[in-house]
């Protein structure tokens, strides 16, 4: 009786926590104008009702083949998984598709179907991009910001966040089995508020679908990207059809092999005075990075081929 008491009870602590971040996200995209404002308003235009069961069925049609064929996908560790809400934490690469972040999000749809629904969070250009952001809500991704996530999570679902956003996602090829999550604990503060358990999962082989080669920050800072779309990267990458180009063109992902795992959950204290205790967030942080990246190795050393293997 008394863990329903203290369950009920953390439950409520999330809820206060999400309409907290909800308010203060709205201040914040108030004060934001000219194309940063309409970035940050479109992406703030979302519900946890978005979801179309009925579309992302019919998406199987594309992406079951995908996976299975293309990326000949595989997938270990679910049995790891804590029970909902959970915050899952990775790493991912690719833009603006980031295939194997999709595909973790399409094999959780094949082994949950809708009695486990997972939220995947996106960057607020892509939420805000007209014919991306609706395909994205449909499926049911959010933008990845404090408000959207802690709903999600005081409502009881798991969220998918890539805590390293575009530096990890668009990290250079020579670093593509490092855990890039940017020094960024933001993640570790929201599952301290939310009460709720971080499960890190690792892949590899996604930046083999687009070697990126080079960042691009200097250009980024050049066209002022911060400001507008808040990217501080324009990176160069190998691609089909276009060769050597600017990554965030659409692309024809090249046939790589991802492999992915769920490792054992980082559990975290739930009072939320820890969430302002830099020692142990940073600590947390580091659990959370290096199971990640024992992961990664793992998983790496059953590449048979260097590239696409």
């Amino acid at each position: 009786m008394a863990q329903v008491q203290q369950r009920h009870e953390e439950r409520r602590r999330a809820q206060r926590h999400a309409d907290r971040a909800r308010r203060e996200a709205d201040e914040r995209r108030n004060r934001d104008s000219g194309v940063t404002g309409w970035v940050a308003d479109r992406a703030g235009e979302w519900t946890l009702d978005e979801q179309d069961w009925d579309f992302i069925e019919r998406q199987k049609y594309f992406w079951n083949p995908l996976l299975d064929y293309w990326f000949r996908m595989e997938v270990s560790g679910w049995e790891r998984l804590p029970e909902p809400p959970a915050l899952v934490v990775g790493i991912h690469s690719g833009a603006p598709f980031p295939w194997d972040a999709w595909a973790i999000g399409i094999q959780w749809w094949r082994h949950f179907g809708s009695d486990r629904p997972v939220h995947g969070t996106a960057h607020d250009a892509l939420m805000a991009f007209p014919v991306i952001g609706r395909y994205f809500r449909k499926m049911g991704v959010l933008p990845a910001a404090p408000d959207s996530m802690a709903a999600a999570l005081a409502a009881g679902r798991d969220v998918v966040l890539y805590p390293g956003g575009e530096r990890d996602s668009l990290r250079e090829w020579t670093k593509r089995d490092e855990a890039l999550l940017a020094g960024r604990t933001g993640f570790v503060k929201l599952a301290i508020n939310a009460g709720v358990p971080i499960a890190p999962v690792a892949s590899v082989g996604g930046p083999d679908a687009m070697p990126v080669l080079a960042t691009g920050r200097n250009i980024a800072k050049l066209l002022r990207l911060d400001r507008v779309a808040r990217l501080k990267m324009f990176p160069v990458a190998l691609q089909a059809p276009w060769g050597i180009s600017p990554a965030l063109l659409p692309e024809i992902p090249f046939p790589t092999k991802i492999r992915t795992a769920f490792q054992e959950p980082v559990e975290l204290d739930t009072d939320p005075d820890r969430a302002n205790d830099r020692g142990y967030v940073q600590a947390k942080y580091e659990e959370v990075r290096s199971s990640i990246q024992a992961g990664m190795d793992a998983l790496a050393r059953r590449r048979r081929l260097p590239l696409m293997g």
